[in-house]
């Protein structure tokens, strides 16, 4: 079926207006679809148009035709194996998810029943000989198997089954991506095997490892719905389970201590409405990796903004819930702290007057402040977070203001990193993506976006530092509930988030970058962070 430029140009009127009507509403949705009621730039609406148009009206007819009217066809075994997905690659592991479920079932939304059964990843360095296996503890519809004892810069294949089903690949045709491999081998086919090359690891000795999360989004009740298309109704969670905030936030915290994480930084939107009941309630699940301001630390992301007044504590305003929560009601909300000779700066990227979907910004005061400490220590190895990016590159969806900081402090905080050597690394949320991103105007950093705690594909970026390099490896929250929920939630977007969220390729979400930062020591955690 083809489709004109006004199809697609009322479609994207739809879904703007749409996103309009929603702001004042409670329930928020994920920024790239916020961000739609700035008004992109109609090239950009045309474009994204063009690639979400069919999917779209894909959906829209399974709407139409509801349960019964979809596809009976049934595997011959009974089975589905989907969503295939190599999430995390280092030099010595690698993570691969995938679902199982029921061919011809419907749970309501689109989606097959959960099929619980054993799941194996058969793998080797030749297509033709998997001669090795990893497979899970037992039977379950979310399957996660890591491979490990790897080798660095090796190639390798696999194929990951259950029931004797080869599971097929996440699709990312819509951003021309690959979910399953580092190179295209077996895409197309009807199951593999795929293909991934091990990264060598960051050299020298390791010295500490951060974890990276954002977007955990405390007291949201729906994703992504956007009121007035019924396309965009959003996911909820089912009845009788836990909040998904909760859940996946619990899940965030377990995983990064399972995986060795010393540090955490959450960099904003810890709350849907800047509540005080929601942000203590992110403040008693984030105490349970360690102390705040010793061993993790936060920022505000628009949705923790000054008196908000949208959320479920509350009626008519709440004043500064999260300088309260977090600050003790004192003291600026943006810092900087010395961990062993790593600088860690936290910005507030949202100190401003406005409604949340606008454009990012710090103040002027704030932003002196930040300049000036780059000025004075510019050699000194520096991880910088705060909410929104600068730059926002190579997005399904229309990129507007609402999803960046503004242009001309973006443009300040690059010329301010050009002149300091020793920032290796931009910490973002706010698009809920994986997306590495390096910008010619500081090319020695890199800019890395990670997918919301709080939905698919849940998860955050461990950073790993080295004497003589880093490495950024995203990981799925551990956990059932956790890994029930990110299945659901990648409905979100009438099922196109995948194509956004994941990340268009591996390095998106797994990097390792060589650099010199053997002027960082190890520090004894919780006695080592000193104010500046």
């Amino acid at each position: 079926m083809s489709h004109t430029v006004c199809d697609v140009a009322l479609i994207s009127t739809a879904v703007v207006n749409g996103v309009r009507a929603h702001l004042g509403m409670r329930c928020c949705l994920s920024a790239p679809l916020a961000a739609l009621s700035a008004l992109p730039d109609p090239c950009q609406v045309l474009r994204s148009g063009a690639l979400l148009t069919p999917a779209l009206l894909r959906t829209a007819a399974d709407a139409l035709r509801g349960p019964a009217g979809r596809s009976s066809h049934r595997h011959r075994d009974g089975l589905a194996a989907v969503h295939l997905e190599l999430v995390t690659l280092a030099e010595d592991r690698a993570v691969i998810t995938w679902f199982t479920g029921v061919p011809g079932t419907d749970d309501g939304l689109g989606h097959m029943l959960p099929a619980v059964t054993e799941g194996e990843v058969f793998y080797g360095t030749h297509p033709g000989r998997l001669n090795r296996t990893a497979a899970e503890d037992g039977p379950v519809a979310h399957h996660y198997v890591e491979l490990t004892d790897l080798e660095p810069g090796q190639t390798y294949y696999y194929q990951a089954r259950s029931r004797g089903v080869a599971a097929t690949p996440t699709p990312l045709h819509l951003v021309r991506g690959n979910a399953v491999g580092t190179n295209r081998h077996g895409l197309g086919s009807s199951g593999g095997p795929y293909s991934f090359t091990t990264p060598q690891p960051p050299p020298g000795r390791h010295l500490l490892s951060i974890a990276l999360c954002n977007d955990l989004h405390l007291g949201e009740t729906t994703a992504g719905l956007v009121t007035g298309v019924p396309l965009m109704r959003g996911v909820t969670q089912e009845l009788g389970r836990a909040p998904y905030p909760e859940i996946m936030s619990r899940a965030v915290v377990e995983e990064a201590r399972r995986r060795g994480a010393d540090v955490l930084l959450a960099a904003g939107d810890i709350s849907a409405g800047g509540g005080a009941q929601d942000l203590a309630e992110a403040k008693r699940i984030l105490d349970g990796f360690g102390a705040h301001g010793q061993d993790y630390f936060v920022v505000r992301g628009n949705h923790d903004r000054p008196g908000h007044g949208n959320c479920r504590s509350c009626d008519g305003g709440c004043g500064d819930a999260f300088r309260d929560g977090f600050l003790g009601g004192q003291g600026q909300s943006y810092f900087t702290r010395d961990l062993g000779g790593l600088r860690i700066v936290g910005l507030d990227t949202y100190e401003k007057d406005g409604n949340g979907a606008d454009s990012g910004g710090l103040g002027a005061e704030h932003l002196s402040w930040f300049r000036a400490r780059l000025r004075e220590n510019k050699d000194q190895p520096t991880v910088v977070f705060g909410h929104h990016p600068l730059a926002v590159r190579d997005s399904v969806f229309p990129v507007t203001g609402g999803q960046r900081l503004g242009r001309r402090q973006a443009r300040s905080i690059l010329d301010a990193y050009a002149g300091a050597p020793g920032v290796f690394l931009h910490h973002a949320g706010h698009t809920h993506r994986n997306k590495r991103t390096v910008l010619p105007q500081a090319p020695h950093v890199t800019m890395q976006e990670v997918s919301a705690v709080k939905e698919y594909p849940g998860g955050f970026c461990l950073l790993r530092i080295h004497s003589g390099g880093f490495a950024v490896n995203h990981y799925k929250s551990g956990g059932a509930a956790a890994r029930e929920w990110g299945e659901r939630s990648r409905r979100v977007a009438a099922g196109l988030w995948p194509h956004h969220a994941l990340g268009r390729s591996v390095a998106d979400r797994n990097s390792m970058t060589v650099r010199d930062l053997s002027g960082i020591t190890r520090p004894t955690l919780r006695h080592a962070l000193q104010a500046l």
